[in-house]
């Protein structure tokens, strides 16, 4: 007997996501009068979208980073645990029941709670926009939080999505009405696809890519670009509306910020 997994329609006001379509019903888009440039001004929540000075996504400039080995391999535990695939209205995410495992960041545990997918990349790296990126969001016990950013370009089937792939398909079936989000229980979720060793990555401290905008998030973008396919790619955008199939935000003005680098191959590298 085939077991069908059950899918539904939730209210917006349920959402527990790190990122906002939970305030108070505002939609935010990605162009037109409720465009990026107009965040700011849909609600006194969402000031610091136009206001704040350390906001993401930026440009990655390789020449413009400091390398800094003081910060030590990007350590990432994660664990294999029940989630749900979430259709939120401006982008797809996977989101735990419970914590999925943690990163480490400056020496502080960060759970892993959430990931979200962005078509094409919000970040660029040397000018270039790659075709998707994920976003693991984690967060601390005192509610800090860490982003962990791996970007896609086509080429091999992403072994993480193909797991998830017939409730993809069903999920781009769906639909519902503007103030709510589709949910499909997905089980037990592996995560070793995405515990590969981490040799290089950048770090800097900006905010989340979407209202309410909030700062003091710890980036760490991984500096090898991974692959999907085409088709993969095409799955995370079918169950958006056309208009956001494109849910990338500009890049932001760096504002003095440092960018860091740290190289595993580079460690123990006497300068010559």
């Amino acid at each position: 007997m085939t077991y069908v997994k059950p899918f539904f329609c939730l209210g917006i006001a349920s959402l527990l996501l790190v990122s906002a379509c939970a305030h108070d019903f505002i939609q935010f888009g990605y162009g037109g009068a409720n465009g990026p440039d107009k965040w700011g001004s849909l609600s006194s929540e969402f000031q610091l979208c136009s206001q704040g000075l350390h906001q993401s996504p930026i440009n990655i400039v390789k020449n413009a980073t400091a390398c800094n080995q003081n910060l030590g391999p990007l350590t990432r535990d994660y664990i294999s645990t029940k989630a749900s695939l979430i259709h939120n209205g401006f982008s797809i995410e996977l989101r735990y029941q419970e914590s999925a495992g943690k990163a480490v960041v400056d020496g502080k545990n960060y759970s892993l709670t959430q990931m979200i997918w962005h078509t094409p990349s919000e970040h660029l790296i040397e000018g270039e926009r790659f075709p998707v990126e994920l976003q693991l969001i984690h967060k601390s016990d005192d509610g800090n939080i860490a982003v962990v950013a791996i970007m896609y370009h086509y080429g091999h089937p992403d072994a993480f999505l193909l797991q998830i792939k017939d409730e993809m398909e069903k999920l781009a079936m769906e639909q519902c009405s503007a103030d709510q989000e589709a949910q499909i229980p997905l089980g037990v979720v592996q995560t070793r696809a995405l515990k590969r060793r981490t040799r290089k990555y950048f770090r800097y401290v900006g905010s989340l890519t979407t209202p309410p905008c909030t700062e003091n998030v710890k980036w760490n973008i991984l500096g090898k670009v991974r692959e999907m396919t085409k088709e993969q790619a095409n799955l995370l955008q079918a169950p958006l509306s056309q208009k956001y199939r494109y849910n990338a935000r500009p890049v932001q003005p760096l504002n003095g910020r440092s960018v860091q680098l740290f190289d595993e191959t580079q460690r123990n590298k006497k300068p010559s």
